[in-house]
């Protein structure tokens, strides 16, 4: 390479090194700061030469600037420096094209400043003295001409300063309501804004009709459904009105502690503060039954994206784990579908230790805010119910006993590896989550004291544990399977519980995960060691009848015998299932980009990228349903006008649910409830007045303190008190009045 080659390379990459500065527009930053570019601007305007220069010369990268300005017209380029002529072949260069050079040197500068053009006198006399033609008159030349920039220069500066045009535009202040409206547009934009309207929306239409007419129907049934609305109701009310009586609640009248009879939803209390009666208790329950889905999908959007995976992958593990055909058997039970606090706390608590699946352990990533953050989430997720919490809690329990095994190991190697304000958050909430759980717990130990008969049995648990074939197995209302599955349904014998397919889309999607995939490997292999394990959890008995995996949790670890459905474990076998397929579908993304980048023209780039979305499509199809959404009973006048304690005819499991909830409008108390078991004092007083009315019925009736029996005479076919109204009432001291279509007796 000649030294002309190398000087002109020089000159390139010293162009391509230097960014341009913030403070001063790139176009003329090197002609006050360095001084020497615009010298090199004018050797190129001048004449035939090429690409002379070294400018790598400046450190500042002035002449690379100058020659990303310039034109190509080629000449005689002076070094950036001490202006020495690097063509090496034109010493003699006519006096006219030095006057040309100095002037351009002066316009470079913005209009003519002192410095500059003294700058480029001194290199033009630099390179007249190291010409070697000794041109006295020349040098003398050149002299005159920077003199005479300089005066024009000086005529310049008094009408006006110069440097202005060299300093940077002042910012503009913003005032602050503008201040509010750019914090709010960059809210708008925000990917977690985005994630939480999209989960939102997606809950609306995969949903539907659910919100079409909120205030009279139920999704699935309008049983169980009916029970929880009067949960929302019941603690709402009780919380503003009298506190202390919260687990005392109007129904099984007169046993205490029967809020705790089931799964209680408590922590939805602050909507049961709004609106009043059965109408209002639709409308929550069918406003929460929706949220519930869209807190789901975020939630397990959140925990992907924080362990590692992309934007689609994460949008895959969401709608996975919200929408899975399995869950479409649960559409009665809010507590079981009210989930997404598990995830979106586990997100939480990893990102406030700074740790991802992906990247390991970063310290500098630590916040201790979003730990304790994490930790309330938990501990409401937990207010909601032990059905799905209970076994969180206890996933939690063996993490920070990993976590404090961790700490010991790396306390000699990392210094604080958890810092002390992270310490103090998962003290502080780690202790909130546990005073939560024993305060919750003590009304469910209390009835389970009251109540033998509430403790579930290994024999429970064996009618309910789904086979191998539940895995495979769809519920009637999913959309896609529903028909197709109706024969392997028949099968199961209790397939409400036991149809527990995930999605074959989500299988397919997992086992690809194994093989490609973002995560490391030994974190698939970990991956797919929970989803067997959670599946074999998930079998209950079923599984080399369960005494290596439920039975030894059954019998020893606290609360967990209160769990009849093994099959609800399933939840935490879609959640692993759908990290796995969102590690594949990341890196089936970042594949597909780098494709596109890699086509000349890149024409193909926006098809391919559309075809990222198809595995959440498939995802989301496979979750469609057909969810029946019934009508249910109106609220008889009568349940507006008397007072309790009352008991309410025919009374069964599933018909005393809508009268729990046609209670919400004065909440008087009352003999009917249902829960997950009857208790005794509840049998007996429907086995007591089958009889009704008479001499033995009244009595008992009087002695537990009930003063008013209301009968529904639409109810009363096929049921045990089927005659009732046709026995007379004559010595009993008992009144009965007509009240619309029930029968009011006053005891």
């Amino acid at each position: 390479m000649t030294t002309e080659q190398s000087d002109a390379a020089g000159g390139r990459a010293g162009s391509a090194s230097r960014p341009a500065t913030g403070d001063t527009p790139p176009d003329v930053t090197p002609d006050v700061v360095g001084g020497t570019a615009p010298a090199a601007r004018a050797g190129r305007d001048g004449g035939a030469g090429g690409d002379g220069g070294n400018g790598d010369t400046d450190t500042d990268g002035a002449d690379g600037a100058g020659a990303d300005k310039a034109g190509t017209g080629g000449g005689a380029s002076r070094d950036d420096r001490a202006g020495t002529d690097n063509s090496g072949t034109d010493n003699g260069m006519t006096h006219g094209r030095d006057e040309a050079s100095k002037a351009e040197v002066a316009s470079a500068g913005t209009d003519g400043t002192a410095r500059a053009d003294s700058k480029a006198e001194t290199g033009d006399e630099a390179e007249a003295g190291r010409s070697g033609t000794g041109d006295k008159a020349k040098a003398g030349d050149k002299a005159k001409a920077g003199d005479a920039a300089k005066s024009g220069a000086k005529d310049g500066e008094e009408a006006g300063d110069p440097w202005t045009a060299f300093g940077p535009a002042p910012d503009p202040v913003l005032t602050r309501p503008r201040r509010a409206l750019r914090a709010v547009g960059r809210f708008l934009v925000h990917e977690w804004t985005l994630a939480a309207v999209a989960s939102l929306v997606l809950a609306v239409l995969m949903t539907w009709p659910t919100l079409r007419y909120p205030r009279y129907t139920l999704p699935q049934d309008y049983w169980d459904p009916s029970l929880q609305s009067w949960q929302l109701a019941w603690s709402g009310h009780v919380l503003l009105t009298d506190p202390g009586q919260l687990w005392s609640s109007n129904t099984f009248f007169p046993e205490p502690w029967s809020f705790a009879f089931s799964d209680t939803l408590l922590g939805y209390a602050p909507a049961g503060m709004i609106g009043v009666g059965p109408e209002d208790a639709l409308l929550r329950y069918n406003i929460m039954f929706v949220l519930a889905h869209a807190l789901a999908t975020f939630g397990a959007y959140a925990l992907a994206r924080q362990l590692g995976a992309g934007r689609i992958g994460g949008a895959v593990a969401g709608a996975s784990y919200a929408y899975a055909p399995w869950l479409l058997a649960q559409a009665g039970h809010l507590h079981i579908l009210s989930n997404g606090g598990i995830p979106l706390a586990l997100a939480m608590l990893a990102r406030g230790h700074g740790w991802s699946l992906r990247h390991g352990y970063r310290p500098r990533r630590r916040h201790a805010g979003w730990a304790f953050a994490g930790w309330l989430v938990a501990a409401w997720q937990l207010s909601l119910g032990f059905g799905i919490g209970l076994p969180f809690a206890y996933l939690l329990a063996g993490v920070v006993l990993v976590s404090t095994v961790v700490w010991f190991v790396r306390r000699r190697r990392v210094k604080r590896p958890f810092g002390r304000r992270l310490f103090l958050a998962d003290l502080l909430g780690g202790l909130v989550f546990a005073a939560v759980g024993a305060a919750l717990a003590v009304p469910y130990f209390k009835v389970a004291e009251l109540h033998p008969n509430a403790a579930r049995t290994l024999g429970d648990i064996q009618l309910y544990s789904p086979p191998a074939s539940g895995f495979f197995t769809a519920p009637a209302e999913s959309r896609i399977w529903g028909e197709l599955h109706e024969g392997a349904r028949a099968a199961l014998p209790w397939h409400p519980e036991m149809t527990l397919l995930p999605g074959f889309v989500l299988y397919a999607l997992a086992a690809g995960g194994l093989f490609f995939s973002v995560w490391r490997v030994r974190h698939r292999l970990f991956l797919l060691a929970g989803v067997l394990v959670t599946m074999a959890l998930a079998m209950g008995t079923r599984f080399l009848d369960g005494r290596f995996t439920y039975v030894p949790l059954f019998e020893h670890l606290p609360g967990w015998n209160g769990l009849r459905t093994p099959g609800r474990m399933m939840l935490w076998t879609t959640l692993l299932l759908g990290l796995l397929a969102a590690g594949a579908v990341t890196a089936f993304c970042a594949r597909v980009r780098e494709l596109a980048a890699e086509r000349v023209p890149p024409w193909p780039g926006p098809w391919l990228r559309l075809a990222t979305l198809v595995p959440l499509l498939l995802v989301v199809v496979e979750g469609l349903n057909v969810t029946p959404h019934p009508v249910v009973p109106r609220q008889p006048a009568v349940m507006r006008t008397v007072d309790g304690p009352m008991l309410v005819l025919p009374s069964s499991q599933n018909l005393d649910q809508p009268v729990m909830l046609w209670s919400t409008d004065r909440f008087q108390r009352m003999v009917n409830g249902g829960s997950g078991f009857t208790p005794d004092s509840q049998a007996q007083a429907r086995e007591a007045t089958v009889s009704f009315p008479d001499f033995a019925s009244v009595d008992y009736l009087r002695r537990r303190g009930v003063k008013n029996v209301v009968v529904l005479r639409d109810r009363l076919g096929g049921t045990p008190w089927e005659g009732m109204l046709d026995r007379p009432v004559d010595g009993l001291g008992v009144t009965r009045e007509e009240v619309g279509d029930a029968v009011v007796y006053r005891l």
